[in-house]
C-alpha cells in the first residue's frame, strides 16, 4: 500500500547495517569529510603503465582529493608522480593531458624540472637570488607511486599510508593469475555523471540490477550457474564476485568469442571492487577498469579503460576491441544502461520534494549474486573510516546501536 509523509520518513524495519541514509550521497559536509578521511588516505589508480610507455612520457591526473598530478616515466624507466604545481608561484606546469617532456618548464617564469622532480633551471637565478636559493630546495612535491596489479599506476597523497600491497591484501587473489602477462590499454573514455561516486560503485557491487540489462539476463541470469556466484569481502572495503561462464550464444546475433584470456575459462567473468571507487571487470577477452573521481557530492567523473594483452596480434586486438565495444563501449549493450540507472538516482535524491531518506541494502541470499552484501561490506568500511554510521551519519535519526561489520 502507498504511504503518507510520516510513514515515508520512518526508518526501514531492517538492522541498521542493511540500509543507509541518503544524505551520505548528497551532503556537502560529508563529501568534504570524505576527501580528507578517505580519498587523501587510500591508494587510487591514476593510469596504466602502457599509457606512458617511453622515457619522459607523462599523463596528468586529477586526483579525487582535488590535487592535479603529473604521472611521468623517468629516464631510468621508473614511473613517478608529482603535484602539477610550480614551487615558485604555484602555477600549473603541464597543461596537456598527455605528452613527452624531457624538461617540464613552467610557462609563467620558465623554471624547469626534470623527470625525477629536480629543479634544473631557474631563469636568471643568479641575478635574482644570488646564493640565497639552491636548486635542490625547490624540487617538485613527489607523491607516493607504485605500479602493480595488472600494470596499473597507483598513487597515494598520504606519505604515512600503508603500502599498496598492504592496502590490497588478498582482494585481487582471484584475478592475479590472469594478470601475469603485460597488458595494454586500447580504449579510454570518461563520463561526467550528475550523481554520487558511491552510487556508481554500488552498481558494480551488486548484480540484482541485471534486470535492467537485457543482454545480461539472456546470457547470464537465465543460464545455469548464475546464482552460484558469491561475494567475498576483504579488509579495507574490497570485495570480489566469483567467476561464471557467460553464454553469449543465447543472445541473437552474437558470435563465438575467438580470443580468450590467459587462464580464464571460455566465457569466464570475474569482478573485483576496490574501495572506494575502482572496479576490475575481466570478461571473456577484455579487462575493463572503472575509476570514479568525484567532483562533488552530486557529480563524478568515471574513467573507463579497456585492456588487452601487449603481445596481441592486430587480428587479436581487433577482436578484443569488438568484444569490448559490443558490451561496454559508449554505445554497447550495458554501459549506457548503468549510467542511466545512477543518473536517475542522482536526480531523485537531489529532489527535495521526494524527501528521500533511505536506500535499502537488505537482500540476503547467502551472499550469492543478488545478495546486497557487497554494499553492506562497502558501507561498513565507509562508516569505519568516516567515524559515522552510514545509516545515521549526523546522529539525528534516532537510530541506536554501534556500527557493525557487514
Amino acid at each position: 500500500m502507498s504511504r503518507n509523509a510520516a510513514q515515508w520518513a520512518q526508518r526501514p524495519k531492517f538492522p541498521p547495517t542493511h540500509y543507509v541514509d541518503t544524505r551520505v550521497y548528497t551532503s556537502e559536509e560529508l563529501f568534504r569529510e570524505e576527501i580528507d578521511k578517505i580519498f587523501n588516505k587510500v591508494w587510487i589508480i591514476a593510469c596504466h603503465e602502457s599509457e606512458i610507455p617511453n622515457p619522459y612520457d607523462y599523463r596528468t591526473f586529477r586526483h579525487p582529493g582535488g590535487e592535479n598530478l603529473i604521472i611521468i616515466r623517468g629516464d631510468d624507466n621508473r614511473i613517478r608522480a608529482f603535484y602539477n604545481i610550480c614551487p615558485h608561484r604555484g602555477n600549473v606546469i603541464l597543461y596537456d593531458p598527455s605528452g613527452n617532456a624531457k624538461r617540464m618548464t613552467c610557462i609563467f617564469h620558465a623554471w624547469s624540472f626534470d623527470c625525477r622532480g629536480n629543479c634544473i633551471d631557474i631563469s636568471r637565478g643568479k641575478e635574482g637570488y644570488q646564493d640565497r636559493l639552491d636548486l635542490k630546495d625547490v624540487g617538485l612535491r613527489e607523491v607516493r607511486c607504485e605500479v602493480g596489479y595488472g600494470g596499473f599506476v597507483w598513487v597515494n597523497v598520504d606519505d604515512n599510508a600503508c603500502t599498496l600491497k598492504e592496502y590490497i591484501g588478498d582482494a585481487l587473489s582471484m584475478l592475479e593469475p590472469h594478470m601475469q602477462e603485460p597488458l595494454e590499454v586500447f580504449h579510454f573514455h570518461k563520463a561526467v555523471v550528475n550523481t554520487n561516486y558511491k552510487l556508481w560503485h554500488d552498481t558494480n557491487s551488486e548484480f540484482y540490477h541485471d534486470y535492467m540489462h537485457y543482454f545480461n539476463r539472456i546470457t547470464g541470469m537465465l543460464q545455469p550457474g548464475y546464482f552460484d556466484r558469491k561475494y567475498v569481502g576483504y579488509p579495507n572495503g574490497h570485495a570480489s564476485v566469483g567467476s561464471m561462464e557467460i553464454k553469449y550464444d543465447k543472445y541473437e546475433g552474437s558470435k563465438d568469442r575467438k580470443v580468450g584470456w590467459p587462464g580464464l575459462a571460455p566465457g569466464g567473468w570475474i569482478l573485483i571492487d576496490i574501495f572506494p571507487g575502482m572496479t576490475y571487470n575481466l570478461r571473456t577477452s577484455v579487462l575493463r577498469m572503472d575509476t570514479a573521481i568525484p567532483l562533488g557530492p552530486n557529480k563524478v567523473i568515471i574513467e573507463f579503460r579497456g585492456l588487452g594483452l601487449k603481445r596481441d596480434t592486430p587480428e587479436m586486438r581487433a577482436e578484443r576491441i569488438f568484444d569490448h565495444n559490443m558490451i561496454w563501449g559508449p554505445f554497447g549493450r550495458n554501459l549506457h544502461e548503468d549510467l542511466l540507472g545512477v543518473h536517475g538516482q542522482g536526480i531523485a535524491m537531489r529532489d527535495e520534494r521526494t524527501d528521500s531518506r533511505w536506500v535499502l541494502h537488505g537482500r540476503e541470499e547467502n551472499m550469492t549474486i543478488h545478495d546486497e552484501g557487497g554494499m553492506r561490506h562497502y558501507y561498513a568500511e565507509w562508516s569505519r573510516r568516516m567515524g559515522r554510521p552510514a545509516y545515521d551519519p549526523f546522529g539525528d535519526r534516532g537510530v541506536a546501536g554501534k556500527v557493525a561489520a557487514a
